[in-house]
Order: C-alpha cells, then sequence, then structure tokens
C-alpha cells in the first residue's frame, strides 16, 4: 500500500520525507555492513530453503510482518509468547492462524552463532518476507532498508480486530481507510498491499456471511460474482464453518502475481474488504493501474517499505532479543 512512486531516484526522495511520518528515518539499506556482513545472506539462504520445502510459507510471513507493524509498529512483538502474567499478541483471534515462527527461529539461531546480539528480530521478519515472496523469482523483488529494534510489550488485546489496529476483513472502505490512515498510509497503499491476497488462504467463516447471510435475511452478497459465490458454497457449506480454508486467488494461490487485481474486476474478491476496493473511484483508479503486472511489482515493494516503517524502534531504542520468543532477562 504505497505512494506512486515512478523511478527508484525519486523514490529515495519521497521516501526520505515519508519516513518521518512512520518513524522510520534510521533505518537504512544495508545496516549490517560492518556489523554483521552475512546476515541477509543467512537470513535468505533458510528462507528460501524452507520456501523451497513448502510453498505456503511466503503468504505466512507477508502475513506475519503485516500483523506484526500494525500493532505497535514493526517491532517482532508478533514473536513474543504469553508469559504466566500475560497473554501476547500470538494469542488475539487475529493471530491464531499464523505460521512459520519456527522458521524465524531457525534463522535466529543460526545468525546468533555468526553474530551474537546484532540483527534484531524485527528485521529478520521484514527480510524473510521479502525474501519468501522473492523465492519464486529468485532474486529480491524489493528492498528492505534495516536497523529495526525489538520491543518489549507484546499484549493479546493490542492485536484484536479494531480500526487503530489489525483491519477486519469485514470492514468497509472507510473503516479500511482510516485503519491504515492511523498508520499514516494512503489509500493507494491499501489498494497495493491488499494485492498481498493474491497468495494464502482464507477461513471461510471470515466471508460465509457474504455467501449465506450478507444483511441479517439470508441472502448473498449481491456485488460477489455469483459464479464465484457457487463454487465458495461447495466449500463452505454452512455459517458456521470455522475450519475450512479456500485460496484467497482461486487461480494462482501459490504465485504471487497481480490476479487478485484481476479477479477483483471481476467481482471475486473473496472479502468483503476486498470488495470494498470497488466501492471508492480513488481505490478503484489504483486498482485499473496494478492490472499492469510490472506496476504492482514496483509499487508493491515501495508501499512494503512504508509499511516496514510504521513506528520502528531504532538507535538506543528497544533491544536486540537473544530469542524471539522472550524478551531479554
Amino acid at each position: 500500500m504505497n505512494a506512486n512512486l515512478s523511478s527508484f531516484l525519486i523514490s529515495i526522495v519521497v521516501f526520505g520525507s515519508l519516513l518521518g511520518v512512520c518513524h522510520g528515518a534510521e533505518l537504512r539499506k544495508h545496516f549490517y555492513k560492518d556489523s554483521c556482513p552475512l546476515a541477509e545472506d543467512i537470513v535468505k539462504e533458510i528462507i528460501w530453503k524452507r520456501v523451497a520445502s513448502n510453498s505456503t510459507l511466503p503468504a505466512k510471513f507477508l502475513r506475519m510482518h503485516f500483523h506484526d507493524c500494525f500493532v505497535r509498529g514493526c517491532d517482532a512483538s508478533i514473536l513474543l509468547d504469553s508469559t504466566a502474567n500475560n497473554q501476547a499478541e500470538k494469542a488475539a483471534i487475529p493471530n491464531l492462524s499464523l505460521g512459520g515462527f519456527d522458521v524465524i527461529d531457525e534463522v535466529k539461531t543460526e545468525l546468533e552463532k555468526t553474530c551474537p546480539g546484532v540483527v534484531s528480530c524485527a528485521d529478520i521478519i521484514a527480510l524473510a518476507a521479502r525474501d519468501s515472496v522473492s523465492y519464486q523469482f529468485q532474486r529480491p523483488i524489493w528492498e528492505v532498508l534495516t536497523g529495526r529494534r525489538d520491543g518489549s510489550i507484546s499484549h493479546k488485546s493490542d492485536s484484536e480486530v479494531r480500526a487503530n489496529n489489525i483491519p477486519s476483513p469485514l470492514f468497509d472502505f472507510s473503516s479500511l481507510k482510516q485503519s491504515f490512515a492511523n498508520k499514516g498510509l494512503t489509500v493507494h497503499d491499501l489498494v497495493v498491499l491488499s494485492g498481498g491476497h493474491t497468495i494464502g488462504v482464507g477461513h471461510c467463516n471470515f466471508f460465509s456471511n457474504r455467501l449465506y447471510n450478507f444483511t441479517g435475511k439470508n441472502d448473498a452478497d449481491p456485488s460477489l460474482n455469483s459464479t464465484y459465490a457457487a463454487f465458495l458454497k461447495t466449500q463452505c457449506k454452512n455459517l458456521s464453518n470455522k475450519i475450512t480454508i479456500v485460496p484467497m486467488d482461486p487461480g494462482s494461490p501459490l504465485s504471487f502475481d497481480n490476479n487478485y487485481f484481476k479477479n477483483l474486476k471481476l467481482n471475486q474478491g473473496l472479502f468483503q474488504s476486498d470488495a470494498a476496493l470497488l466501492t471508492n473511484n480513488e481505490a478503484t483508479n489504483t486498482v485499473d493501474e496494478l492490472l499492469d503486472s510490472q506496476d504492482f511489482f514496483t509499487e508493491f515493494g515501495q508501499s512494503m517499505k512504508r509499511m516496514g516503517a510504521i513506528h520502528v524502534l531504532t538507535g538506543s531504542s528497544g533491544e536486540i532479543r537473544k530469542k524471539c520468543n522472550v524478551v531479554n532477562s
């Protein structure tokens, strides 16, 4: 979800000004060049190895990064385990279906062997999101600025779905716009980042109301493509199904591409929040622009930079966790 930045040189200038909004001015390219020169190579090697044998990981890491940044900023608070005295973000309903934590731990363990106490878990998440998606292309498809530090606070209540934190798949456009604006992100960012739904799956209970009870009168959402709705009903047979999952992009669910936007134009967005993008002229115009795959890849990278800078901890703020799931003692 990002501003319309057309060339790399221009984007550097514009991005520098935007980082101030997101508190990420101290993030920079190759932050670990001197302190841990192999850091990014180590992350990529492990992530690519794991994605090669588990094609669901890119969607998981994208979602992990998103859920981390939208709660307390990109500080790896999503990785902290609950304790006897505190239920952490992991315990919140939107995060119960997150995955890939074991791979993050594997990366952290290797980095601690190579450069103890240097690379933050927050940076690992940001790099894992980029590298996992990039495996398909065998090259990095966006630049990740690094220098984040880790937070020490993680509360379940902070991750409940509401307009000032994680947006709901049931949100209408105004709620989505406000949710992103609260993080310093634009309508353009909202639409671009929604393109992440081109990979991954959705649980029936987050969209089945569109099939069976859209307005509380046992009706279907009239904006949903009828053929697509009929297919979804074969997968989600009732409103109470909380187990079944379906691809968010039925045509190419494991391929990172711009098919999400092509599906949207066919009224085949899975969630109400997807369909909502066509209820606003600015958002719809952006959807149309992103029907060009190269525009989508370029804009997605820029929006991911902006999202990855939300309320980051840098300098002497926060800490570098020794283990990603617990704060340092």
